[in-house]
């Protein structure tokens, strides 16, 4: 039998450069720590797009104990970032790119009696060939995820097949008229060193431990069996998420040789575009988040107890879907997904830029099989991404058909489910890349970036009608919120907490009316670290999450999800924390999912409304000092709800709740609209004192005037709303690399027109002495 062992503790962390591979030696450059570990969770969340990028190394000894003879011993990393070289006794057993997948190797030929020292080099430096290029989050380095010794007999599940399970089990339900029948299990065991009679076990049980149904089948690498499951009981998501456990078994006569344990949901799926997602024939509109997976001085070394709290949290908001942004995350992960029937979509890095380099395309396809191959299993995942705004660098033909590849690839792993994409907001609605996934989505910030909060069910109706035949979701949508900042008047780029749940309200209004919508997933569930922003005056963090990056505060937008989708009776009253009031009378917003709220005013009955979730009651006094509002409501199954408020009357606004904007606002949108391009000269020389588009994204925010001109440049061709503090995350990419390329992107699609931009722009940097 295989047996595991965990090497948490005992590991000794370096960042200085090693001459060849290190020797287990504690010293002054070594630092003993505990895995899961980055070296970012600091450096990474607190701005400056500084944090450390390099290659680390991670050095520990071993030992194994009396074996059988053929054991095999692997060495498994469930997630080292982003690049990672494995030695064993100096010997190099693997190497691995990619930072969000489980890799193997065998090491039985490297082990040595006693103890054997295991050295890790890890790098999250930049490079040409691995995924993420670009993206707006802090790509933490390390070994951040388990490491473990595995051991098994000569014959086994396949370990070396793209570090999957070696055993994958799916089924098809056969619906009778009331949703309920037998269902038709396909498992397959792929087996390595099996002798003749060896042969694979497949038994069935239900959620107590009762088997229901079995099969066996000579052991081989691709052995496969079809198993009847009669009453099959359904996977229905958050409704009822149902899980068999399918075990399988290598057995030789009366030995047990390996065995793996699947949990499995029972369920058949479809995205109509005229009804939505729908489950075992039921229609369930898919309505949750996004989520990243790091937190407050931890980065994305994260414990179980973490991903249970996160997976609970989102339950909790009422949420039946969540989109494993932009990256394959932790199996715990998915495997809670499955048990707490959250949907699941799932997608590797390829996000905002594509490498030109062949090999960054390689790196894709094995990101793309690794994530399937080790997430097969999971009923809760029912597509796979394949790209996330990848035309914020620009389009080109090698781009379409590096995406029509990956999208093939996704078919020819994984024929049981669907492929989409995230497309960038200005992706034009006649653009080929909406017609190479099986479904789409979209990322709109309409009410944010740019544009207004009514664009967004003007876009989503328009393109609905110009493509009644194609699925479509919204994947994105979301704006900052920061909790300390508050307004009566709360507007678009003021960063408060009113804004951000204002925001919400609307959109969790007109999710609700278009039911055809096949998911949403709001940005993001939670805050997190992205060490080049530095947004309504906190640096690290991209603070549009419904929850701070530490978990402890639910904003106030979360209610209003909560409000629309859970069936739990709740009931609370927002601005809380706006307690400061320099006004005679305020309104004050309850969220509930009753159908009539009661409010009350220092004990005494102020009025009753009956609304759709979110209850407004205007004109409510202040006495002098303290006023204590409270909320009373009755729930569906009886329930009595309450929350209460308490508002201080002051004399003065207090100036904190107020952000004020050292970049004075917004870059201008309609930057060009009154410059004469055909004024410009294209071919002037470049003094290289000066700046110029040749120079970096970061060279450029280094200076305050150029900056600005920047952000002019991203606002007009991108045809967003864009700040010179979110422009960080280009990182090294030239301007005219950048914005050069971005044919369509606002409705660009002239080069000339573009070279023209490009020219007046440079010719203002020029302007600009270094």
């Amino acid at each position: 039998m295989r047996t595991i062992t965990t090497l948490t503790d005992g590991w000794l962390f370096t960042k200085t450069k090693q001459e060849g591979v290190p020797a287990y030696a504690p010293g002054a450059d070594w630092t003993p720590v505990t895995l899961p570990h980055t070296w970012n969770k600091f450096d990474g969340q607190d701005g400056g797009s500084d944090y450390h990028r390099g290659a680390c190394w991670y050095v520990r000894t071993f030992s194994v104990g009396e074996q059988a003879p053929g054991t095999l011993t692997y060495v498994q990393f469930e997630g080292a970032a982003n690049v990672a070289e494995a030695y064993v006794n100096g010997v190099k057993v693997c190497g691995h790119k990619g930072g969000f997948s489980t890799f193997r190797a065998d090491v039985t030929s490297t082990l040595i009696p006693g103890e054997n020292v295991l050295a890790v080099k890890v790098s999250n430096e930049e490079r040409s060939d691995v995924y993420p290029q670009m993206a707006d989050f802090t790509f933490y380095g390390g070994l951040y995820r388990a490491v473990s010794i595995i051991e098994v007999p000569a014959a086994h599940f396949d370990l070396d097949y793209f570090a999957g399970p070696g055993v994958t089990v799916s089924s098809k339900p056969h619906l009778g008229p009331d949703g309920d029948g037998h269902a038709t299990i396909d498992a397959r065991a792929y087996v390595k060193g099996a002798e003749e009679g060896d042969f694979v076990n497949f038994q069935v049980a239900d959620e107590d431990g009762v088997p229901v149904a079995g099969a066996s089948v000579p052991a081989g690498p691709d052995a496969r069996v079809t198993i009847d499951l009669p009453d099959a009981h359904l996977w229905q998501a958050t409704e009822d998420p149902y899980l068999y456990t399918v075990t399988a078994t290598l057995m030789r006569h009366n030995e047990v040789l390996d065995e793996v344990e699947v949990h499995h949901g029972v369920r058949e799926f479809r995205m109509d575009p005229q009804r939505g997602f729908l489950l075992n024939g039921v229609p369930t509109p898919l309505r949750g988040v996004s989520r990243h997976q790091d937190r407050l001085g931890k980065g994305n070394a994260l414990s179980l107890e973490d991903h249970i709290e996160d997976a609970m949290m989102i339950r909790d908001l009422g949420a039946n879907t969540v989109r494993l942004a932009h990256y394959q995350q932790a199996q715990e992960f998915y495997d809670l997904c499955d048990m707490l029937g959250l949907v699941v979509w799932a997608e590797i890095p390829f996000i905002s830029r594509m490498n030109e380099d062949p090999a960054a395309h390689e790196d894709c396809r094995q990101q793309m099989t690794e994530l399937i191959v080790q997430s097969f299993n999971h009923p809760s995942i029912v597509t796979w991404g394949i790209s996330n705004e990848i035309l914020i660098g620009g389009d080109s033909e090698q781009l379409v058909a590096n995406l029509r590849d990956l999208n093939e690839l996704c078919h020819q792993l994984d024929p049981t489910r669907v492929t989409t994409m995230a497309q960038v907001s200005s992706t034009p609605k006649d653009s080929e890349h909406n017609q190479i996934t099986d479904i789409l989505s979209y990322n709109h910030y309409f009410g944010w970036y740019g544009g207004k909060l009514e664009d967004n069910e003007a876009w989503l109706d328009d393109f609905h009608a110009m493509y009644p035949d194609r699925a479509t979701g919204l994947s994105e949508y979301g704006c900052e919120g920061i909790i300390g900042y508050h307004s009566d008047d709360p507007k678009c780029g003021d960063y408060s907490e009113e804004y951000q749940a204002l925001y919400h309200e609307h959109m969790a209004r007109i999710i609700e009316e278009r039911p055809w919508l096949w998911a949403t997933h709001v940005w993001n569930m939670f805050d997190f670290g992205c060490d080049a922003r530095n947004e309504g005056g906190v640096k690290g963090r991209n603070n549009k999450g419904l929850v701070t990056i530490d978990r402890r505060i639910r904003k106030d937008a979360f209610y209003v999800y909560q409000a629309y989708w859970s069936k739990e009776p709740m009931i609370h009253i927002a601005s809380k924390r706006f307690s400061e009031r320099a006004t005679d009378m305020i309104n004050v917003k309850v969220y509930s999912n009753a159908d009539a709220v009661e409010l009350l005013v220092n004990g005494k009955t102020f009025g009753s409304l009956s609304a759709h979730r979110v209850f407004e009651f205007k004109d409510v006094p202040l006495g002098e000092g303290v006023t204590v509002v409270e909320a009373r409501a009755t729930g569906s199954d009886g329930t009595e709800l309450v929350d209460s408020a308490s508002f201080h009357k002051v004399a003065e606004p207090y100036q904190p709740y107020i952000y004020v904007d050292p970049e004075g606002g917004a870059g201008v949108a309609n930057w060009f609209d009154d410059v004469n391009l055909d004024a410009v000269d294209e071919d002037a020389p470049i003094d290289p004192s000066r700046y110029s588009v040749n120079d970096t994204i970061n060279d450029i925010l280094a200076n305050k005037d150029a900056s600005r001109i920047l952000a002019n440049v991203a606002s007009s061709i991108s045809g967003m709303r864009v700040k010179a503090s979110m422009l960080g995350i280009m990182g090294n990419a030239t301007v005219v690399d950048l914005f050069g390329k971005m044919g369509g992107m606002g409705g660009n699609t002239d080069e000339a027109d573009l070279a023209k931009k490009m020219a007046y722009a440079n010719a203002e940097l020029q302007k600009i002495a270094k």
